[in-house]
């Protein structure tokens, strides 16, 4: 009997293998038609994924009656072809596990994008995947969605009010005169076109965006927001800026700027070998130089914001417009996977010898904080930005006690609200545990309770 109890018990905390994220949402139960339909428009919209019901927001696999699965395998389909345009039709099936069964909802990245309900239309009725969640498309993201169903990159659009002689000659035939592992070559119409930063259009030449940026004599006279501000800030929270910069001009000139305004805010520790004095960042120049050029090469240029870099205490934090550019989840990233937004930008850098190897970035950063003994830094997809925090060695967490509530508190840099069952899957640790360093927090006045009971949730305290 004790066995068969422990069994039951054991049978009905299963949980799913796999987490949340921008390609998969859990629902504990089936809910209504049209929240299943702006879901799948959402994924299709985006990179593709899967919905899946009968799975709880901490994994538990709670399944769906019978009778449920087997109304929806027969009308599903159907009604979501019928509520979107273009028409979808996804893959639906089931899946067991013990006494339980799941519904999973699976469709591909749409090819004829933009995706929309038919009964709002498509200024209303577009919807995208936001990290874990599914929000109404604007304006810009329906007509980006435009350029991606007919395969064209914005770095490759031409600017129509911009003439030629926007682009610099010089600033071309440097870049020509010392590509990497390529011989010289002279300025021409031709070999600008082989770059992308010419385009012609009913017999004239336009400068494309990526000839602007990267070759342009004023690029944020024609892409205002083309820049990166970068900030050094009093503390480890709050906008009581120190220093702060405007980092303008073409992609190259804001490397430079922002690599060397950060550099200079670290600290360094020196030692003496012999009569050379060797000195040493605090954390891997190697990691913030690969994380600033993913920024700028891989960062969506038509959203109208800059790039931001933050200094705190603790952390460096790199804020680039735009998310992932392909079916990414995070931890592929540590497997050399990528995909490319700007594939003329990305050549130009390499050519520039800035770039060594595509996809080796993330892995340059993660190994070289390895090889510190620091603690990890984090990659967050957010809101239509991506957010790489480095962490500082000055200010790293000491005792376990420091540790983990740092690592609590870095929770809140990519949600406004974590619950206990939060800590516990981040940290694999019981509920009890959790809760007890949550009112640790809680005493220190770091965060405040919100809601009651099954709704009980953390935030930041506001000062």
């Amino acid at each position: 009997m004790i066995y068969e109890a422990n069994e039951e018990k054991r049978m009905n905390l299963l949980r799913y293998p796999a987490s949340e994220s921008s390609l998969m949402e859990f629902k504990r139960e089936v809910p209504k038609n049209d929240q299943i339909i702006k879901t799948i428009i959402g994924f299709c919209n985006q990179k593709g994924g899967k919905l899946i019901l009968g799975i709880d927001n901490d994994r538990t696999i709670v399944g769906i009656r019978e009778d449920q699965i087997d109304k929806l395998l027969e009308s599903l389909d159907h009604s979501i072809y019928e509520a979107c345009y273009p028409p979808i039709i996804p893959l639906i099936s089931t899946q067991v596990f013990g006494e339980k069964t799941i519904l999973i909802i699976s469709v591909s990245s749409g090819m004829s994008k933009p995706y929309f309900r038919k009964s709002e239309g498509i200024e209303k009725g577009t919807y995208i995947r936001v990290g874990r969640s599914t929000v109404r498309a604007n304006p810009a993201m329906i007509e980006e969605l435009k350029w991606q169903s007919h395969r064209i990159d914005f770095e490759k659009l031409p600017v129509y009010n911009a003439p030629i002689s926007t682009l610099d000659n010089q600033l071309i035939q440097t870049f020509l005169d010392n590509r990497k592992n390529q011989a010289s070559a002279k300025v021409t119409q031709d070999v600008m076109r082989s770059y992308s930063l010419l385009v012609e259009e009913h017999s004239e030449l336009f400068p494309t965006n990526a000839g602007i940026l990267n070759f342009g004599k004023s690029p944020q006279f024609y892409l205002s927001e083309a820049m990166i501000i970068v900030s050094h800030f009093r503390g480890v929270e709050g906008r009581d800026a120190i220093a702060s910069i405007d980092c303008e001009g073409t992609l190259l000139n804001q490397f430079q700027q922002a690599h060397h305004f950060v550099l200079s805010r670290l600290s360094k520790s020196f030692s003496i070998k012999g009569v050379i004095r060797d000195e040493k960042l605090e954390i891997p120049e190697v990691a913030f130089r690969e994380a600033l050029i993913n920024l700028l090469v891989h960062r969506n240029y038509h959203i109208q914001a800059p790039s931001k870099i933050s200094i705190y205490d603790d952390r460096l934090e790199l804020f680039s417009p735009g998310d992932f550019s392909g079916p990414i989840e995070l931890d592929q990233l540590l497997k050399g996977l990528t995909y490319l937004r700007n594939p003329s930008i990305c050549k130009i850098f390499r050519e520039m010898g800035l770039v060594e190897k595509m996809g080796t970035g993330f892995l340059n950063i993660f190994k070289s904080y390895e090889i510190w003994g620091l603690e990890k830094p984090q990659i967050i997809e957010g809101a239509n930005f991506i957010k790489c925090i480095l962490p500082r060695r000055s200010s790293q967490p000491t005792s376990e006690k420091e540790q983990t509530e740092e690592g609590i508190l870095a929770l809140f840099y990519s949600q406004n609200e974590i619950t206990n069952q939060d800590v516990v899957n981040r940290f694999s640790i019981s509920r009890a545990t959790a809760q007890r360093w949550l009112n640790s927090l809680i005493e220190k006045r770091l965060i405040e309770r919100t809601g009651k009971t099954r709704n009980l949730r953390y935030r930041r305290k506001s000062k």
